[in-house]
Protein backbone atom coordinates (compact mmCIF):
# COMPACT_ATOMS: atom_id res chain seq x y z
CA UNK A 1 0.00 0.00 0.00
CA UNK A 2 1.42 3.34 -1.08
CA UNK A 3 1.03 6.31 1.25
CA UNK A 4 2.51 9.76 1.65
CA UNK A 5 2.72 12.49 4.25
CA UNK A 6 1.87 15.88 2.74
CA UNK A 7 1.93 19.41 4.10
CA UNK A 8 -0.82 21.92 3.37
CA UNK A 9 -2.23 24.81 5.33
CA UNK A 10 0.50 24.50 7.95
CA UNK A 11 -0.58 20.96 8.86
CA UNK A 12 0.61 17.48 7.92
CA UNK A 13 -1.65 14.68 6.65
CA UNK A 14 -0.98 10.99 6.03
CA UNK A 15 -2.80 10.12 2.80
CA UNK A 16 -3.32 7.11 0.56
CA UNK A 17 -5.19 6.62 -2.72
CA UNK A 18 -8.98 6.98 -2.76
CA UNK A 19 -8.98 8.60 0.70
CA UNK A 20 -11.11 11.65 1.54
CA UNK A 21 -9.53 14.33 3.74
CA UNK A 22 -10.52 17.77 5.02
CA UNK A 23 -7.80 20.39 4.69
CA UNK A 24 -7.60 24.14 5.25
CA UNK A 25 -9.45 26.07 2.56
CA UNK A 26 -7.92 25.84 -0.93
CA UNK A 27 -8.83 28.03 -3.88
CA UNK A 28 -10.76 26.15 -6.54
CA UNK A 29 -14.20 25.05 -7.61
CA UNK A 30 -15.94 21.74 -7.03
CA UNK A 31 -14.45 18.85 -9.08
CA UNK A 32 -11.29 20.88 -9.85
CA UNK A 33 -7.93 19.14 -9.80
CA UNK A 34 -5.42 19.97 -7.08
CA UNK A 35 -1.78 18.88 -6.71
CA UNK A 36 0.09 18.74 -3.41
CA UNK A 37 3.82 19.07 -4.14
CA UNK A 38 5.01 19.42 -0.54
CA UNK A 39 5.51 15.70 0.14
CA UNK A 40 7.45 15.05 3.35
CA UNK A 41 7.50 11.24 3.14
CA UNK A 42 6.62 8.68 0.48
CA UNK A 43 6.42 4.94 1.12
CA UNK A 44 5.20 1.77 -0.55
CA UNK A 45 5.53 -1.71 0.90
CA UNK A 46 9.32 -1.85 0.53
CA UNK A 47 10.83 1.55 -0.26
CA UNK A 48 10.70 4.71 1.84
CA UNK A 49 11.73 8.17 0.69
CA UNK A 50 12.14 10.86 3.33
CA UNK A 51 12.44 14.47 2.25
CA UNK A 52 14.82 17.10 3.51
CA UNK A 53 12.43 18.95 3.82
CA UNK A 54 10.48 17.67 0.77
CA UNK A 55 10.83 14.61 -1.47
CA UNK A 56 11.99 15.80 -4.90
CA UNK A 57 9.77 14.83 -7.81
CA UNK A 58 6.99 13.52 -5.57
CA UNK A 59 3.43 14.72 -5.80
CA UNK A 60 -0.08 13.84 -4.74
CA UNK A 61 -2.98 14.54 -7.09
CA UNK A 62 -6.49 15.04 -5.85
CA UNK A 63 -9.93 16.34 -6.70
CA UNK A 64 -11.94 18.92 -4.76
CA UNK A 65 -15.21 17.37 -3.59
CA UNK A 66 -16.64 20.16 -1.47
CA UNK A 67 -15.99 23.62 -0.05
CA UNK A 68 -17.61 24.27 3.30
CA UNK A 69 -17.50 25.55 6.85
CA UNK A 70 -17.01 23.44 9.93
CA UNK A 71 -19.26 23.33 13.00
CA UNK A 72 -19.14 26.34 15.28
CA UNK A 73 -16.49 26.28 17.99
CA UNK A 74 -17.11 28.37 21.10
CA UNK A 75 -14.26 30.53 22.37
CA UNK A 76 -14.95 31.58 25.97
CA UNK A 77 -12.63 33.83 27.95
CA UNK A 78 -13.13 34.07 31.70
CA UNK A 79 -11.29 35.79 34.52
CA UNK A 80 -12.36 34.69 37.95
CA UNK A 81 -13.29 37.32 40.55
CA UNK A 82 -13.34 40.13 37.95
CA UNK A 83 -16.75 39.66 36.30
CA UNK A 84 -14.97 39.26 32.97
CA UNK A 85 -16.66 36.93 30.52
CA UNK A 86 -16.37 37.04 26.75
CA UNK A 87 -18.10 34.53 24.47
CA UNK A 88 -17.24 34.29 20.81
CA UNK A 89 -17.92 31.75 18.05
CA UNK A 90 -15.72 30.63 15.15
CA UNK A 91 -16.41 28.56 12.03
CA UNK A 92 -13.36 27.36 10.11
CA UNK A 93 -13.46 27.10 6.31
CA UNK A 94 -12.38 23.76 4.85
CA UNK A 95 -11.97 21.95 1.55
CA UNK A 96 -12.80 18.27 1.22
CA UNK A 97 -10.39 16.51 -1.16
CA UNK A 98 -10.40 13.01 -2.60
CA UNK A 99 -6.83 11.76 -3.04
CA UNK A 100 -6.06 10.25 -6.44
CA UNK A 101 -2.61 9.30 -7.67
CA UNK A 102 0.51 9.36 -5.50
CA UNK A 103 3.75 9.66 -7.46
CA UNK A 104 7.37 9.58 -6.35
Amino acid sequence: MIFAVIETGGKQYKVSSEQKIRVEKLNGEKSAAVVFDKVLLWADGEKIKIGAPYVEGAGVAGEILNQGRDKKKIVFKYHSKNRFRKKKGHRQNFTEVKIGKITA
